[in-house]
């Protein structure tokens, strides 16, 4: 009888390429005829109450329509693709290093256990892991990214080790984590060091962060803020209708340096009209995301909106055209 060595799971690459690196519990097996073949996953199902969310885990799990659509797949065709988990030291539990989204579908789908990956990660290794796993997914927050960074690069530099007291560290030598996170981000260097920065902001601006009505470079000068002149900047914002420009957030950062920082110095600033400031009229997200496709970002719905307008405008030169024919 022919043995059958179909892969437990059809989609290895696809597993291999999620976790960087193919887990520590598998290991080469050597074939009847020849050299080493490729081990079948060690693919094996746990019950969802005995995981665990990954602990300070920068990625949200939001209820929206792509998560629902998930749901739906899952119930009707189970969990393609394994979840992966690292076992929890002292415990009967397992920690999510990636499919925190799959396993909130199928706790929706009435799934009671799924399949999973069990893998010996260490903590750094598997802040890695889980930081990689997600790059792939769009349209993710600024605060997201903030904190998948400053993750990673401190995985990543306590992975390194510190230098030995013979090798003087050279001048760019604090910036070589910060470059090869970089480079799994598809950034660069000062980008990764600027969403770092955005971690040091209050709540309340790092959501202004995400609905994208500040740029970077203008969080990050905030980040330098204490936390009093950040809420003074936010009460100055909601008085002004306003968001500082890049110019005031670094006067402010500066003054903060030199200690001449005061709540009456930002309203004074922010209550300066910048060159390019023109009354807007701003909604919230949620009041427009139902008309458009979950996957759109602001920036879509905002020309969309932009586009609709236009149209309707072209609709309605058209109809006076034809009217003022009529009335000849």
């Amino acid at each position: 009888m022919k043995e059958n060595t179909k892969p437990i799971n059809p989609n290895w690459n696809s597993v291999l390429k999620a976790i960087g690196a193919k887990p520590k519990t598998i290991a080469a097996v050597p074939a009847a005829n020849g050299p080493a073949a490729e081990p079948p996953v060690p693919v094996t199902t746990l019950p969802l109450s005995k995981f665990r969310p990954f602990r300070d885990h920068p990625y949200q799990v939001r209820e929206d329509a792509e998560l629902l659509a998930l749901s739906d797949s899952i119930e009707q065709n189970g969990v393609l693709s394994p979840i992966l988990v690292r076992p929890l030291e002292g415990t009967d539990d397992y920690e999510i290093v990636s499919g925190h989204r799959r396993v909130k579908a199928a706790e929706m789908a009435g799934l009671s256990e799924v399949p999973v990956i069990v893998t010996e990660l260490s903590r750094d290794e598997a802040v890695i892991q889980m930081v990689d796993s997600n790059l792939h997914r769009e349209h993710l927050l600024v605060s997201e990214k903030a904190f998948a960074c400053r993750m990673k690069l401190e995985a990543m530099k306590r992975s390194a080790g510190r230098p030995r007291k013979e090798n003087a560290p050279q001048p760019a030598a604090n910036y070589r984590s910060d470059d090869a996170a970089a480079e799994t981000f598809g950034v660069s260097g000062d980008t990764v060091r600027r969403y770092v920065r955005l971690t040091e902001l209050i709540p309340e601006l790092l959501d202004c962060m995400d609905r994208g009505e500040m740029a970077l470079s203008v969080g990050e000068a905030l980040s330098y803020l204490g936390e009093d002149m950040q809420y003074a900047v936010l009460d100055a914002m909601d008085a002004e209708g306003c968001t500082p420009s890049y110019a005031q957030a670094v006067r402010m950062k500066n003054m903060s340096r030199d200690g001449t920082l005061t709540e009456a110095a930002v309203a004074e600033l922010l209550s300066e009209r910048k060159a390019n400031q023109k009354e807007r009229i701003s909604f919230p997200l949620d009041d427009l995301q139902r008309f458009f496709p979950p996957q759109y970002t602001p920036e879509q719905i905002r020309q969309s909106i932009l586009r609709m307008l236009e149209e309707k405008e072209e609709r309605e030169k058209e109809h006076r055209s034809r009217s003022r024919g009529v009335e000849r």
